[in-house]
């Protein structure tokens, strides 16, 4: 949550930065040809941003989901794979932190400008001869990107834990691991 809910946590970090939509892609080369560029990667560093300003409501989803946890679990993450703790929190709170994010992303969309600026792209794409009509819940893609990467950064860190006795940077870790 900390290292992705910061300014850059998404747009800096190459695997889970967020994208133009595939189903926009088509329109990107044809705007950029008519001067849009710039309102593009506009539109793509918004995205980011509320992206990371919507992570942080996550703390409390996760911390719920730790407190939910029976020792079954805990046995199942410790003996599972290396993504076993990642995938309890996915299954138990993807749902819940999709809730949380969609308002605030929604929020964070309108204050940067990037609902407005998705509408412009979008209402220039119209004005190309030829083009098809689009219809796209950015809100949605972006708070589904927003899971998708913050179970991605989750997990990396989880492997690194398991993996490597230098990243159990807490005693509860440390003894943890050193039994398994």
């Amino acid at each position: 949550v900390v290292q992705t809910g910061t300014v850059d946590g998404f747009l800096k970090n190459q695997a889970i930065k967020i994208l133009m939509p595939k189903s926009l892609q088509t329109i990107e080369k044809p705007l950029r040809l008519v001067g849009y560029g710039p309102q593009i990667d506009e539109f793509v560093v918004g995205m980011n941003r509320a992206a990371e300003k919507a992570v942080p409501f996550a703390k409390d989803i996760f911390w719920e989901a730790i407190g939910a946890m029976t020792f079954d679990d805990a046995r199942r993450i410790l003996d599972g794979s290396d993504t076993a703790a990642t995938d309890y929190f996915k299954g138990k709170t993807s749902k819940k932190l999709q809730a949380a994010f969609l308002p605030n992303v929604k929020d964070v969309m309108d204050q940067v400008g990037v609902n407005r600026q998705y509408n412009d792209l979008i209402g220039k794409y119209k004005d190309v001869p030829f083009s098809k009509n689009i219809a796209f819940d950015v809100n949605q893609y972006v708070t589904e990107k927003t899971t998708d990467g913050l179970f991605f950064v989750v997990g990396q860190e989880e492997k690194k834990i398991r993996t490597n006795p230098s990243a159990r940077v807490t005693d509860l870790l440390k003894e943890v691991f050193s039994k398994k």
